[in-house]
């Protein structure tokens, strides 16, 4: 484990390696689970603001069960989460023509409609934060669905830190990243090559 500031970071975020292989899993991490995808207590307001722009990117049976249960429910912690479809997949998410899950949020994003990009949780993983009363808790999240990133990120030589830099630095900031990068540069690297 590594401490920076009020974060508690797993070895494993800078040991392994990862990089998204979507052409194999299909973004299977939004479909399959047993819960829907966590949400920041913000992101709750967010959501309510941005849907009617999110709604014309979503498939009919995301926005019928968001318009029936509602944007999120409270998951078996007492968490906000998004909606499901089903049981199954996140209400916003969408099927590209080679049946790949994509996320209608990030595709209104994408086309400029709204500047948020997505939750947190889904731009971070696999990468999951637990809130405590003094720290943060940053972990791994080990998931059968995504071992052929896994295998592309080791092909790539990409350590998951890297892969999601995007993400680390839109929740905790560039210098955070900074200090994982040389945390990684200082004890890791070689053990990764």
């Amino acid at each position: 484990m590594i401490e920076i500031d009020d974060k508690i970071i797993s070895d494993d975020i800078l040991e392994e390696q990862f990089v998204c292989d979507l052409s194999q899993c299909k973004g299977a991490c939004c479909v399959e689970g047993d819960a829907g995808a966590p949400l920041e207590k913000e992101e709750i307001n967010i959501l309510e603001e941005i849907y009617p722009v999110v709604k014309s990117e979503m498939r009919q049976q995301g926005i019928d069960a968001v318009e029936k249960e509602g944007l999120y429910y409270l998951d078996d912690f007492g968490e906000p989460v998004t909606t499901l479809v089903n049981n199954k997949e996140c209400a916003f998410v969408v099927f590209d023509k080679n049946n790949i899950a994509k996320c209608a949020i990030e595709i209104s994003s994408r086309k400029n409609k709204t500047d948020f990009i997505k939750p947190i949780s889904c731009h971070l993983y696999p990468i999951r934060v637990k809130e405590y009363e003094s720290f943060q808790g940053i972990n791994l999240h080990k998931w059968h669905i995504c071992e052929p990133a896994c295998e592309c990120g080791k092909d790539l030589k990409i350590p998951v830190f890297k892969f999601l830099k995007e993400p680390i630095i839109r929740k905790w900031g560039v210098e955070f990243f900074n200090q994982l990068n040389h945390v990684f540069e200082q004890f890791f690297r070689k053990k990764s090559t």
